[in-house]
């Protein structure tokens, strides 16, 4: 009886594995808690952890808003995540993460607010399967994607248009001990479909997104992988189809670099970029929307405490097929340069300051000049901090 019923729970329950797992965030799991430090009382077991996510500093921008030069600054919180996590038993885990300055309203077909990143509990039915069922990251491939967010300062374009937390059910099986499948079934309407696609739209009765996932770590961690695909239901009749390729070099202890390649098809427009550009059509997106990109970022920490590195992405936006009077092809191109420093001030915390330059530039291709649209580039700095202050 006992088995049968961990193999009924096995069938609708992981931890997240790939994405959303946080792998990068460096000496949070291993730093004293604050409980610990203020009660000198040290923890035995990892049944409840606390984690308060944050990136805040001074954020200012250049060439915005149809201003030359300086645009403005301020002070500001960008990211800001509670997030408890705990492993109960050898089987059973749980996790959840919340943003505490994104809207607390309920969208979607699971009732949940777009504040809520991940709810939902973990089992471990056998040495190597798991699986994970509640609100969670899609399982999209890349490194860049696979970050804690307070590690980002710009994402590419692609993946800054992506809803990525959905509800849903993720399995995933070790099959070697450096190499991982992962098999997610999801919703893909957390949020009102009119909200993607427009009014005039057909919805379906059950839309969801299929993911498989390929994470690898070979040849003693030199290479590492986040591969994926994924399938899409948006509307009636239409899919997306997308896929990522993360790969991870680490080539010493001082230099690692990624690459990640990422395209979408759209048979209705979900990111709203190309829409953005040549309007509704029919009171709703665009239809056979295109989307691709390249993101590489290197690290060079060149002292224990002190990491600099550059970060560059290019992505296209564009129309598979044309149709409607307009012509198929790339419409708009966005490179994205970034280049900082970042010190840590400690070396068993995950505590650091950052100094940061980016840049965008835009160029339109000459089918999209007929809809007014010019090139343009932008421009922000920003000092600040990034910790994962483990509160309990």
């Amino acid at each position: 009886m006992k088995n049968t019923l961990w193999a009924v729970l096995s069938l609708v329950a992981t931890a997240s594995m790939a994405q959303g797992t946080d792998g990068n965030a460096n000496g949070a799991d291993g730093e004293k808690t604050l409980f610990e430090r203020v009660t000198n009382i040290e923890k035995k077991n990892d049944k409840f952890n606390m984690y308060l996510n944050m990136q805040a500093g001074l954020y200012t921008g250049f060439n915005q808003n149809g201003v030359d030069g300086f645009a403005g600054g301020a002070f500001k919180v960008p990211q800001l995540r509670l997030e408890v996590k705990g492993q109960l038993t050898d089987r059973l885990s749980y996790r959840w993460r919340q943003r505490l300055n994104k809207s607390y309203e309920p969208t979607g077909s699971d009732a949940l607010p777009l504040a809520i990143d991940i709810a939902g509990v973990g089992i471990k039915a056998t040495e190597g399967l798991s699986f994970f069922l509640g609100r969670q990251c899609v399982a999209y491939g890349g490194f860049e994607f696979d970050a804690n967010p307070i590690d980002i300062y710009k994402y590419s374009e692609l993946v800054t248009h992506q809803y990525i937390f959905m509800t849903g059910l993720t399995a995933s099986y070790n099959f070697t001990p450096g190499q991982q499948m992962v098999f997610q079934v999801l919703n893909s309407n957390s949020r009102d479909a009119t909200e993607f696609y427009g009014d005039s739209i057909e919805v379906r009765r059950m839309a969801l997104v299929y993911s498989l996932g390929w994470n690898a770590n070979m040849f003693d961690g030199l290479w590492q992988t986040r591969y994926s695909v994924s399938v899409m239901n948006e509307t009636k009749d239409c899919n997306m189809y997308y896929v990522a390729l993360g790969n991870l070099f680490t080539f010493s202890p001082k230099w690692n670099m990624y690459v990640d390649l990422m395209g979408s098809i759209e048979n209705i427009d979900r990111k709203g970029m190309m829409t953005e550009i040549i309007g509704l059509q029919d009171n709703h997106n665009v239809n056979n929307a295109m989307y691709g990109a390249v993101a590489a970022k290197l690290n060079y920490r060149f002292h224990p405490k002190w990491n600099a590195f550059v970060k560059g992405t290019y992505d296209w936006i564009g129309m598979l097929e044309g149709g409607n009077g307009y012509s198929k092809g790339v419409y708009r191109t966005a490179l994205n340069y970034l280049a900082g420093v970042e010190f840590y001030p400690m070396h068993d915390s995950d505590l650091h300051f950052f100094c940061v330059f980016t840049g965008q530039t835009n160029l339109y291709a000459d089918k999209a000049l007929m809809f007014n649209k010019s090139n343009y580039s932008t421009q922000n700095a920003s000092i600040g901090f990034i910790y994962k202050l483990p509160v309990f």
